[in-house]
């Protein structure tokens, strides 16, 4: 169902909600790979609402993908009810494999010094940076390509979603809103 206000080719790009997971949970690194295992199989924190704005955006949407990732497809679902989805893994939240430094930290400290030591190209035989950069510019492909048919939204992760941000540039689309990139947080791409 297509909206009358929607813009043809406009892409939405949303976060997921609120995992179900404790982000304070202190841990080695050895056990954040475990939080992050589980953590990938964590839908959302029960009794979340998803924003009037990004349901509105959704539902002008002719095309609707998520990731593979519970926390993606319940989001996508929050937002678009029962409509057709397509999942597809390309879409999944780029790696975070932990140093394996001494001591004990909060889950979501171990994903800061995951986050940026993967970026320096520590990826411990998982995605690297680079391999995810190319994932991030097939993406980007496959959004494209769908909205020549018409609007788009996409539910992810993050720092997917910010990987697909210079992706989208080079193919001559730009932010024209910019939700930020909290739980629930969108933004709406269109031409140039």
């Amino acid at each position: 169902m297509t909206s009358s206000s929607a813009t043809p080719g406009q892409i939405i790009i949303a976060r997921h909600g609120e995992p179900d997971a404790n982000r304070y949970e202190m841990v080695d690194w050895r056990g954040y790979e475990r939080w992050w295992a589980a953590y990938d199989e964590a839908g959302l924190k029960p009794g979340q609402v998803p924003p009037a704005g990004l349901v509105e955006q959704a539902g002008q949407a002719r095309t609707v993908f998520a990731s593979t990732l519970p926390r993606a497809i319940e989001t996508a679902r929050a937002c678009v009810g029962g409509r057709e989805l397509i999942i597809d893994p390309v879409f999944v939240e780029a790696p975070l494999p932990p140093p394996r430094w001494p001591g004990r930290f909060p889950a979501r400290t171990w994903g800061v010094f995951a986050r940026c030591t993967w970026w320096l190209g520590a990826a411990r035989g998982r995605e690297t940076r680079p391999q995810a950069e190319l994932r991030a510019r097939q993406a980007a492909a496959k959004l494209v390509q769908a909205a020549d048919a018409g609007p788009v939204a996409l539910y992810a992760h993050g720092w997917f979603n910010r990987m697909l941000r210079p992706a989208l540039r080079a193919q001559g689309w730009r932010c024209v809103i910019d939700g930020r990139d909290d739980y629930w947080s969108w933004r709406r791409y269109e031409r140039r």
